[in-house]
């Protein structure tokens, strides 16, 4: 039995691949990026552009493999309103297709499929459980709920598809929109929150992540979706002046009025100069907290990350990585979860 990794050469995967080559099992990474031969050893890779259903045909798989999908377009960089679609479509929703109706042509039953928490939407209920409504605020969280509309197709044919919806993803080699707030703590300037601060913030780490992927499989693929979240998140207050006296920083947090800075990224956006994805602004005073409960109860998953923790290690890192002559930039790996 293979484990192929659609995505595997980027953030969750490397790290679930790492994980499952140390358990003895063999791997394939499929990617379009192939930049981290050195950290597989073991692993076979394929170039696989998941937007191209030759490509994905061409991925070896065969009747007991396990497939995970966790090639993905992210928030970042930031898209303009007219070109969301085109931009998130094509991999998340048709790669997904692609890489399900290749798995159906060679046998394969078993799937690990990452989606998004921004499927919710606005917060309605606290904490989150998989059942909260789902009304994504824009394309990103639309064309990941689309697709767990396409597992669900699947699972009537008899497939088996595990589905994760994490939070903000954090880790070695992601920066993302934390690299504005960095920035700001470095040049000691204000911080500016949406809101009083007062709301708690999650992430999940990388590590978490892939160690719930791994989980998955042992479980034998539950067709259930699963919240991927920290336990405990502080309010967003705490989390930033940790952040800012670790880094003997003088910045300060500024709250503001969340609607009226809303409103006013509302119009940035209106005019095709976003600052932020409205998926990331719209929610940002919100009590949003996934429960993740349901992990724990049936893969037997709990995660080991503290938020706080988190946050300064991803600083830490930004650091090392300018001290070594790098930039932000290069940290990125992009695109897949």
């Amino acid at each position: 039995m293979k484990h192929v990794i659609f995505g595997g050469d980027g953030f969750v995967g490397r790290h679930l691949a790492q994980k499952l080559l140390t358990d003895g099992e063999e791997v394939v990474i499929a990617d379009i990026v192939n930049a981290n031969k050195a950290f597989y050893r073991d692993a076979r890779m394929v170039h696989c552009d998941v937007t191209q259903p030759d490509d994905v045909a061409k991925v070896p798989m065969q009747v007991g493999d396990m497939v995970y999908n966790l090639s993905a377009k992210m928030l970042s960089p930031l898209q303009v309103r007219a070109k969301r679609h085109e931009f998130f479509y094509p991999v998340n929703y048709d790669g997904t297709k692609n890489i399900i109706e290749a798995m159906d042509r060679a046998g394969l039953d078993r799937l690990v499929h990452f989606t998004t928490d921004m499927i919710y939407g606005h917060t309605l209920t606290y904490p989150m459980t998989e059942e909260h409504p789902v009304a994504p605020l824009g394309e990103y969280g639309q064309s990941k709920l689309d697709t767990e509309h396409l597992a669900a197709e699947w699972r009537t044919r008899g497939m088996k598809i595990s589905l994760f919806r994490p939070r903000l993803i954090i880790g070695p080699g992601r920066l993302g929109i934390l690299e504005k707030l960095f920035k700001l703590v470095d040049l000691n300037l204000p911080v500016p929150m949406i809101g009083s601060g007062k709301n708690p913030y999650q992430f999940i780490s990388v590590f978490d992540c892939a160690e719930a992927a791994r989980l998955a499989w042992k479980a034998g693929v539950p067709n259930e979706a699963y919240n991927l979240g920290s336990l405990n998140p502080p309010p967003v207050r705490k989390l930033l002046g940790d952040l800012i006296r670790h880094a003997g920083s003088k910045s300060f947090l500024i709250p503001t009025p969340g609607w009226a800075v809303k409103r006013t990224l509302d119009l940035f956006d209106l005019i095709n100069m976003p600052i932020m994805d409205p998926e990331q602004y719209l929610i940002a005073d919100e009590d949003c907290v996934l429960d993740v409960s349901k992990g724990e109860r049936q893969l037997g998953w709990v995660p080991q990350y503290r938020d706080e923790d988190m946050l300064i290690a991803a600083y830490d890192e930004y650091h090392a990585t300018k001290a070594r002559g790098g930039s932000a930039a290069s940290a990125q790996v992009a695109p897949a979860e």
